[in-house]
């Protein structure tokens, strides 16, 4: 049977060490059966145990093979189309019920990191930085739409302030959201990994779902097993492939790229970040970049639309990365991967449930580091007969992209050019 590893990183040649899982042989039965042992999965595995279900969790590769162990690391709240653009396509009821729950993503977070004591570098502080005065202008009504949702922690940045904590010519201000921050991605994965095993929770690796027998008791097959189950949750994200064809058809697996310089010492990443915050500007396109815990900058950008590698990663990505801090011209890079993320066309989270008994969540659109984590506890509460927040998701309208799968590739890169000149001119 193939082996899959995780691909080349930082975050791999940095991961906390953990034990070996089995490939599933044979079958099993269970309450719940988990596709994808990735943040969705294991956020839902974790709130379904701490309330008495047995969950199995199966996984194609490696526990967050996928974007949760690839992303950016960084804590951001709220969603990809934010909650004023979501209250003027289904209306205020609705709208409030999203937005009070567009924050809570990052404090479960911080509750799994302290309950379950995992070691994933968290720190505290985001930065959204404004490139032109129509961008800081957005961020000044975004502030004033989260505070009326009840979000608090902000404090918007003049262009001398935000020199204060990002050390780059490029920004006019900004806005610091101490609710954010960042975290080791894949080490936060693996923590909440070892949690549901915790707890009773069984997770199989190399153990890819190749068909789903639907019914009243239904079954995943995978190469090797059958997981009987009462409930299944469809978590694979970016990585389901075709196993579920009505979740495939309105979704688009995309590539993001990063990359990792060499440790620059204390002084030079002070230099850079002085209070260690992580930021992402306010392009459309938008860069974004932080340091680890051993003193490297990770700084990623750019979308492949249709996942597809690009031959030099590096060239990319190292551009960006200088035009923000010139001062690195000489600094090696040590890694350079890429990483698909699924993107919906509205760019808002896919949740639903298909006949009675299976249950997904996909479609984060690039932004899903906490919603990922919200999405596992609204999956639960469905599955535990608290359905309220789990239909105010369900209830948002989604689309297949035009043209079906053929033509949803260069669609979608027209409409990014589109806005990446916006974003160039400055409009």
């Amino acid at each position: 049977m193939a082996n899959t590893p995780y691909p080349e990183s930082y975050y791999a040649a940095s991961a906390n060490a953990v034990p070996p899982r089995p490939a599933l042989q044979g079958d099993v039965e269970t309450d719940v059966c988990v596709i994808g042992a990735g943040y969705t999965g294991l956020s839902s595995a974790l709130f379904l145990l701490e309330n008495g279900f047995k969950v199995t969790v199966l996984e194609a590769a490696k526990v967050g093979f996928g974007a949760s162990g690839r992303n950016g690391g960084q804590i951001v709240n709220s969603y990809s189309r934010d909650i004023d653009v979501i209250e003027r396509s289904v209306g205020p009821k609705q709208a409030q019920l999203l937005g009070q729950m567009a924050f809570e993503g990052g404090r479960i977070i911080r509750e799994r990191v302290a309950k379950y004591n995992i070691q994933c570098d968290l720190k505290d502080g985001g930065v959204f930085a404004a490139l032109t005065g129509k961008q800081m202008g957005h961020l000044e009504s975004q502030k004033r739409l989260w505070e009326r949702f009840g979000h608090t922690q902000l404090e918007l940045l003049d262009q001398r302030r935000i020199r204060e904590v990002v050390n780059c010519e490029q920004y006019v201000g900004g806005m610091l959201d101490m609710s954010g921050g960042h975290i080791h991605p894949l080490n936060l994965v693996l923590g909440e990994a070892a949690a549901v095993e915790s707890l009773g929770g069984t997770i199989y690796e190399q153990s890819p779902a190749v068909r789903i027998e639907r019914g009243a008791t239904p079954v995943v097959h995978t190469p090797q097993g059958r997981v009987r189950a009462r409930f299944i949750i469809v978590a694979g994200n970016a990585y389901l492939g075709n196993l579920v064809p009505e979740l495939a058809a309105k979704s688009m697996p995309c590539g993001t790229q990063v990359i990792t310089t060499e440790p620059l010492g204390e002084a030079l990443a002070k230099s850079l970040l002085p209070q260690d915050y992580c930021v992402e500007d306010c392009n459309y396109l938008l860069d974004y970049y932080r340091l680890t815990g051993d003193k490297r900058l990770v700084f990623g950008g750019g979308v492949v639309y249709g996942a597809r590698d690009p031959a030099n990663i590096e060239a990319i990505i190292r551009p960006k990365m200088l035009k923000a801090f010139p001062q690195l011209k000489n600094v090696k890079i040590d890694y350079a991967w890429t990483g698909n993320f699924l993107l919906t066309l509205s760019r808002l989270p896919q949740v639903g449930r298909l006949g009675d008994n299976i249950y997904y969540s996909q479609g984060c659109s690039g932004h899903g580091v906490t919603y990922t984590h919200l999405a596992g506890k609204v999956l639960a509460e469905a599955l535990r007969g608290q359905a309220e927040r789990f239909d105010a998701f369900a209830d948002l309208p989604h689309y297949p992209f035009p043209g079906g799968q053929l033509l949803r590739t260069p669609f979608a890169a027209l409409g990014a050019w589109y806005y990446g000149l916006r974003d160039k001119f400055g409009y």
